[in-house]
């Protein structure tokens, strides 16, 4: 990696920083977002809990349970196949990615979990509807996650967590042209680098 990708303000500083107003809802009030578009999300685990690995030397190594949250953002479009996962990165406390939604087509089956995510439950448990939105997305990502996890702690002895893996909300942003997405695109690989800046970082609070 260069040290031009290194340095915090090459990402931050005149560039992109999904940092600014983060705690602000970033919806657009009547957007609809099971429409053709690109967004940049961020998916944070409840309590800002390291679950996933850890940075070290400006690199990402995930542990299983990280491994396991790769898998399962990379297999999204499996249960959504108008959706495409971008650029991404598994952080050890969240995850950062760039989510395509594009035309709808053909009715979709969602992620069969115990508690359909939308739409009209069919009898197999899955669900149906014809435009997911990115919630939807989001939410099946969080409920997979959630059930391998909690698989993992069982049977693996992964660290356990407090009533949620992922907390309530999450951040998106819409993506509207490409200058912002390449911007974004920087801000992804470069996220390890700036672990030691990030406000996910629970040990800034130390």
């Amino acid at each position: 990696m260069s040290e031009a990708a290194k340095a915090p303000k090459h990402i931050v500083k005149g560039r992109f920083d999904p940092h600014t107003n983060r705690r602000r809802s970033h919806r657009l009030a009547g957007y609809d977002y099971s429409q053709a578009g690109a967004y940049f999300v961020t998916v944070v685990t409840q309590a800002r809990e390291c679950l996933f690995g850890e940075v070290q030397d400006c690199e990402m190594k995930l542990n299983n349970a990280g491994e396991m949250v790769r898998r399962v953002w990379r297999e999204l479009p499996d249960r959504f196949p108008n959706v495409t996962v971008g650029d991404f990165i598994v952080m050890p406390n969240h995850i950062h990615a760039v989510v395509d939604i594009h035309g709808v087509g053909a009715p979709l089956v969602g992620a069969p979990t115990n508690k359909p995510i939308s739409g009209a439950a069919e009898a197999d448990g899955a669900t149906t509807r014809v435009a997911p939105t990115l919630g939807d997305v989001i939410g099946a990502f969080k409920s997979l996650t959630t059930v391998e996890y909690t698989r993992g702690v069982r049977n693996h002895g992964w660290p356990t967590f407090e009533r949620r893996l992922w907390q309530r909300n999450y951040f998106e942003h819409v993506v509207r042209n490409d200058d912002s997405r390449k911007r974004i695109i920087e801000y992804i690989v470069a996220n390890p680098a700036t672990w030691t800046h990030d406000i996910e970082n629970p040990s800034r609070l130390e």
